[in-house]
């Protein structure tokens, strides 16, 4: 597929930030994973099969980037903060077992539910644009929204 990648780059670059910046709420992170995003984009893109919008898959490999970036991060932080209260360190554990239990939930989550409660709730698109990339409605969006957000809330308790 012979696409233009600073084109890509150009027209795309300002979404994918920002949906970066929503995953991880910091300007140099976010700056940080959206460079390797593209990165790996440009060196993947023969493998773009036009299954889903160019802005779809983009965002999937801003992702599963920033997942990778979390992940290197926790191995190489220090567990010394022993100052922490007891209750704190509890409630702490308790925080990441959900948050991995909801990560873990979202993966088996089958599609298009995965993707429309991801964009909506890391990317914080509305659900115009969601159904839009879908070619559907907002309101097709809004109620796959609705079911993957069910489905997980029935899953997490």
């Amino acid at each position: 597929m012979a696409l233009d990648f600073e084109q890509i780059y150009s027209e795309h670059f300002s979404g994918v930030y920002k949906y970066a910046l929503s995953l991880c709420r910091d300007e140099a992170t976010a700056e940080e994973i959206t460079q390797e995003t593209f990165f790996k984009a440009m060196r993947s893109i023969d493998r773009f099969t036009g299954a889903c919008k160019l802005y779809v898959w983009l965002c999937q490999i801003a992702k599963n980037t920033y997942f990778s970036h979390c992940q290197k991060r926790k191995r190489y932080v220090s567990s010394g903060d022993t100052d922490l209260p007891a209750a704190d360190i509890e409630a702490d554990f308790l925080d990441r077992d959900a948050a991995k239990r909801l990560h873990i939930l979202l993966h088996d989550l089958s599609e298009p539910y995965k993707e429309v409660f991801a964009l909506r709730v890391f990317g914080e698109l509305p659900f115009a644009r969601i159904g839009a990339l879908f070619g559907k409605t907002g309101s097709w969006a809004r109620l796959i929204f609705y079911r993957a957000k069910k489905q997980l809330q029935e899953e997490m308790e």
